[in-house]
This record gives structure tokens, C-alpha cells and sequence, in this order.
């Protein structure tokens, strides 16, 4: 399967139809929202472990995985701090109140007038999350079409939930449900800028498939042990995360060995 069409699969189905869930059946609490990142997280802690860094160490030395992993962690937290620039919160790195305040998007609910502003911020927070992803699925499909079919299934999986994550904060917000579920397409839409760079880079040589592999897997690895385990942990105010982070990772393993 061709892999910008992976990607498009993974992304914007994914994505988008946690959205329209989400629309569907109403918009959800934070404890839910909290449930569907966490369980999102350990599919993607799956996806890492089991796929990326197992590929990336057949492919080059340690010393290139462990670059790659800091690299993607670094990369992650850079960006991050480029959006808390952007969005006035003084460029510090913390644990949020609200989903709303972790998505950066806070003035989606409180200030209508700005909502071009907000969706802006909340697209590129999304695109901050889905391009590693396209990144692991573009070299990987380059690679290894299996693999690539493979990674494709669970990143479209792991986007259902938080496709219905992101979309709830923006329905209770007062945004309409229409246009969340276009805003969450789009944001899964990023994921093929990902795969189209893990193309080019997985093109060159079996130590750039690799750094792919482990850039990837450091940026998602940032992503769920910085922000999603531990903001969903604050946002819920109990252990119900953690629990549901495990089921993402067992379902992950499962799906693995049925598809792989």
C-alpha cells in the first residue's frame, strides 16, 4: 500500500474519527479525556519498544539509537517551548490545570474572537504530536512494507482516542462540532508530512532508517512520559490513568503479534 496513503489512513481516519465520535456522543470530562490520552499513550509506548527500537538497533549500533532517542526528546521539548512562547505562558515547562491550558489552547474557551488564533495553536500542537509518527511510519514503509502496514494500523488505532481527547476540550469550549472534527482531521492530516521526510531520509542508507526509527521513538517517548501519563494523572486526580496507559500497552502487544 502506498505509503502517503498509510499515513492519510492513520492520520485522518484515526484522528478523525475519534472526533467525530466525540461529536456523536457528546463531549466528554476531563477524568474521560484524561482515560483516552493515557490509553493513546501506551499504544504509542507499544509501537516504541516493541517496533522502532527493536528495528532501529538490527539497523545501526547503540551509540545511533541513543543519539536518535535524545535527539527526538530534544526536539519535542524545543517545540514545546516554542508554543509556550507563542501562547504567553512564559516559555516554562509545567503541568496544566486543564486539558485546555495543556493543549494550549485556553483562549478557544474563554475568547471566541481568537478562535482563528487558538485552532492555529491547537493545530500545531497536534502536528507537534503526529509528525513523529509519520516520521517511524514513512521509513518504516520505505524500509519494510509490512512493517510499515503494521505501524500504520497502530498509529491509526492509538489516534482514535486521541482524536476524542482533543476534540472534547474544543466541544465543551463552545466550539462547534463540526468544525472540532475539521480541526481534528486536519491535525491528523500533519501525519503525512511526517511520512513523506521518513521517505526521504529512510531512502538513503540503513543508518538513516535507523535514526528515523529512534527520533521517533524519542519524540513519542517525551511525549507520553513528560506530558500525557503525568497530565492525565493531575487532570483526574487518581490512578485510573496508569491503568489505562497498561491496557494501551497490552492491546498494542496483542495487535502487534496478530499483524505482525
Amino acid at each position: 500500500m502506498n505509503i502517503i496513503i498509510m499515513s492519510l489512513l492513520a492520520g485522518v481516519v484515526g484522528m478523525g474519527l475519534g472526533g467525530v465520535l466525540t461529536a456523536l456522543f457528546g463531549s466528554r470530562t476531563e477524568r474521560m479525556t484524561s482515560i483516552f490520552l493515557s490509553f493513546a499513550g501506551g499504544v504509542m509506548v507499544s509501537i516504541v519498544f516493541l517496533e522502532l527500537l527493536p528495528e532501529a538497533a538490527k539497523l545501526s549500533s547503540n551509540a545511533i539509537l541513543i543519539a536518535g532517542l535524545v535527539a527526538g526528546a530534544l526536539l519535542v521539548l524545543s517545540l514545546h517551548y516554542l508554543m509556550d512562547k507563542i501562547s504567553s505562558s512564559g516559555g516554562e515547562s509545567k503541568l496544566h490545570e486543564t486539558f485546555a491550558e495543556y493543549f494550549h489552547s485556553s483562549d478557544v474557551i474563554s475568547k471566541k474572537s481568537s478562535m482563528l488564533r487558538s485552532g492555529m495553536i491547537m493545530l500545531f500542537a497536534m502536528a507537534l504530536h503526529n509528525v513523529p509518527e509519520g516520521l517511524a511510519l514513512g521509513a518504516a514503509g520505505h524500509y519494510d512494507a509490512s512493517l510499515g502496514l503494521t505501524l500504520a494500523m497502530l498509529i491509526g488505532l492509538h489516534n482514535i482516542p486521541e482524536g476524542m481527547a482533543v476534540s472534547a476540550p474544543l466541544i465543551a469550549g463552545g466550539l462547534s462540532k463540526t468544525k472540532s472534527v475539521v480541526i481534528t482531521l486536519i491535525a491528523g492530516a500533519t501525519t503525512v508530512v511526517g511520512a513523506v521526510i521518513g521517505m526521504l531520509i529512510g531512502g538513503i542508507s540503513d543508518i538513516a532508517v535507523a535514526l528515523s526509527f529512534s527520533i521517533a521513538g524519542g519524540s513519542m517517548l517525551y511525549v507520553v512520559l513528560g506530558e500525557i501519563i503525568p497530565q492525565s494523572i493531575v487532570t483526574s486526580k487518581d490512578r485510573i490513568p496508569t491503568i489505562f496507559s497498561l491496557v494501551g500497552i497490552i492491546v498494542g502487544i496483542l495487535f502487534i503479534q496478530l499483524v505482525g
